[in-house]
């Protein structure tokens, strides 16, 4: 199966030169290293990612050191702009980042220190697979500067696990939060729901199962079924059921009471955390649409407006960066509407809001009509913001709609 396809933008110089005078140096600047590489492709999965067998000619050995011709790319096109940014975010993402060794990634992150230099308190994250989380790896990662692990759980019900595809023993995610506790870092765990088959008591375990860890964050993904994945061909042969609409929204209730009882509050439509502190620093970068530079193939990247993403491939990704080029595909500048209504999508998703200012008159002129729905919090929009319910939240795209005239 190959990944989902890049969009079409315009050409970008070999230099990676971009088309401004200045970038803010207010803003925040966040990281994300992608890492593309995974043992078993989930059936559900249309991320940019490679088994062993899809990435002949490409070692996962010499992954860091294309990542590290990136970033002194960056570091290049970025200087000119003006003085560099620390980083207050770096995210290693994938894929399973900790398929690489520990010594990989903290040199990685090595290579971004020593680049843009990091916050005091910057954010840390490596998303990790149960079954590679050790004591070791997880003291190594501290050790190099990681502040959080993301553990991909998804279910706790070895037969929701098994229609995914996903090859992790459940019985190794306490493990893997204990590890991470014992070296001090945070722990977000990330769940799905909706998988074909599953059942609202399959679902309530996997929650109550992620609470009682103990977990500082928790993620919960509605299970999209993307066209030509396994998963979608599975369904379209009918070898398995569509998701049930009403069943994922019970089970988006279910999570978000269960979350509150446990006293992880939502911050974002699809995500928990204990408190402010342990919010996912680096994803409300990106829904309140700071910058960042994406390394890695198939990153995305957004400086001062400016939008851009890498070559897929991992092999063309270093074939780019040997020869001295930018591995950049495409980028695109997007004009003032195309900007208002993506502003409009990301903020209305945070539990801070999007400011009425911000929309136009006839925007506001259905904020009425929502609040009587339902879908907006009336308290929050006299004062000033937009501030989804919990009904809102389960149609936030309906909200998106009727704001973004």
């Amino acid at each position: 199966m190959a990944p989902s396809a890049l969009p079409v933008g315009d050409p970008v110089p070999a230099d990676g030169r971009l088309p401004l005078a200045s970038v803010d140096s207010s803003t925040d600047f966040g990281v994300y290293v992608h890492v593309p590489f995974c043992r078993v492709r989930c059936g559900y999965c249309d991320f940019n990612t490679y088994t062993a067998e899809e990435l002949r000619g490409v070692r996962r050995d010499d992954y860091p050191g294309s990542v590290a011709a990136e970033v002194a790319l960056a570091a290049s096109v970025l200087g000119e702009l003006g003085p560099l940014r620390r980083a207050a975010t770096v995210f290693f993402g994938g894929g399973t980042p900790t398929l690489l060794a520990a010594e990989a990634l903290a040199g990685m992150l090595d290579d971004v220190r020593d680049a843009f230099g990091l916050e005091d308190g910057a954010e840390v994250t490596v998303e990790a697979n149960p079954d590679t989380v050790t004591p070791e790896l997880a003291e190594r990662l501290a050790a190099a500067g990681v502040t959080r692990l993301s553990i991909g759980m998804q279910s706790a019900v070895p037969e929701v696990l098994a229609i995914l595809d996903r090859t992790h023993d459940p019985e190794n995610v306490a493990t893997a939060v204990r590890s991470a506790r014992a070296a001090g870092l945070d722990v977000s765990l990330d769940l799905i729901y909706g998988a074909p088959g599953e059942t609202l008591a399959q679902w309530r375990t996997s929650v109550e199962t992620a609470l009682e860890l103990g977990t500082d964050h928790l993620s919960a993904y509605a299970l999209i079924v993307e066209e030509g994945t396994p998963l979608h061909r599975r369904i379209r042969r009918g070898e398995l059921a569509l998701p049930d609409d009403d069943l994922q929204a019970d089970m988006y209730e279910l999570v978000d009471d269960l979350a509150e009882a446990a006293g992880l509050g939502w911050y974002e439509v699809s995500n928990w955390a204990r408190d402010e502190a342990r919010r996912s620093r680096h994803n409300l970068a990106y829904w309140r649409g700071t910058d960042w530079w994406g390394f890695g193939p198939g990153a995305h990247s957004h400086v001062g407006g400016v939008r851009w993403w890498n070559v897929k491939h991992p092999a063309a990704y270093a074939q780019r960066l040997a020869a001295g080029s930018s591995p950049a595909a495409a980028r695109e500048i997007p004009d003032a509407e195309a900007a208002r209504l993506e502003r409009v999508l990301l903020g209305s998703r945070i539990r801070e809001g999007l400011a009425l200012a911000e929309l136009p008159a006839d925007s506001r002129r259905a904020v009425a009509p929502l609040i009587a729905d339902g879908l907006v919090d009336p308290g929050a929009a006299f004062g000033g913001r937009i501030v989804l319910t919990r009904r809102g939240r389960l149609l936030a795209d309906a909200v998106v709609r009727a704001l973004a005239v």
